[in-house]
């Protein structure tokens, strides 16, 4: 039976996150910021002990469709699922959210295969923050980006130094865009906000630029010196 730790909130729109690892506690907390309704659910012990006062939340197993019907979690928008070390309670909890007709289930996944189950049963969107974060960090330490961002498939945003040939320079007169096949979206001045880019921005070698593009190419602009 699920044992209340702190008052619930408001969960017409709310997101129930259920696992309370680094990925978890990283997104609850989060969100739990930034004002958004919000309840954890943990079974363990240990960790209920630790977010205890920090987050709301409830002690509960969640592969136990009971306990998640107990504690609401038909009522929620959004659901994350971040719990992945074990396949079969990652498996079974967003089975649990499948048959309660959660709208948006997130799941973490840890390998492709595990990643194809939890989309075959249902699974919206489905996660994997080590892979992605290995993958960003390879990005950042092989060249001259700052910031990598995978939007979708092999389209990115970058935040990087401006190469030689755009220093002191408008946008229009470099023309990154027609030469590399790269869109600026802003440029950050130290000192200064972030400006969106136009035609008649003019960029400072101490500048950052917002780059968007695909994968290949801004690979290549960004090694550009």
């Amino acid at each position: 039976m699920a044992e209340r730790v702190k008052k619930e909130p408001d969960r017409e729109a709310g997101a129930l996150v259920i696992g309370l690892g680094r990925f978890g506690s990283a997104i609850a907390a989060t969100l739990d910021r930034l004002g958004q309704d919000v309840l954890a659910v943990e079974h363990k012990e240990e960790r209920v002990a630790q977010w205890s006062g920090r987050l709301p939340l409830v002690q509960a197993d969640a592969t136990n469709p009971e306990a998640l019907e107990q504690l609401g979690a038909r009522d929620f928008a959004v659901a994350v699922v971040g719990v992945g070390s074990s396949l079969e309670a990652s498996v079974l909890i967003t089975a649990n959210l499948v048959d309660l007709k959660t709208p948006q289930i997130w799941a973490k996944a840890v390998t492709p295969e595990h990643g194809r189950i939890l989309q075959r049963i249902g699974a919206h969107h489905v996660v994997y923050p080590e892979s992605d974060a290995g993958a960003r960090v390879a990005h950042l330490v092989s060249g001259k980006m700052l910031d990598y961002i995978q939007v979708e498939d092999d389209f990115v945003i970058v935040k990087m130094r401006p190469p030689l040939e755009m220093q002191g320079f408008t946008l229009a007169q470099s023309d990154v865009r027609k030469r590399y096949g790269v869109t600026v979206i802003g440029v950050k001045s130290p000192g200064l906000e972030f400006q969106y880019a136009t035609a008649e921005t003019r960029v400072a070698a101490s500048d950052f630029i917002v780059v968007s593009g695909h994968e290949d190419v801004l690979e290549r602009f960004s090694a550009r010196p």
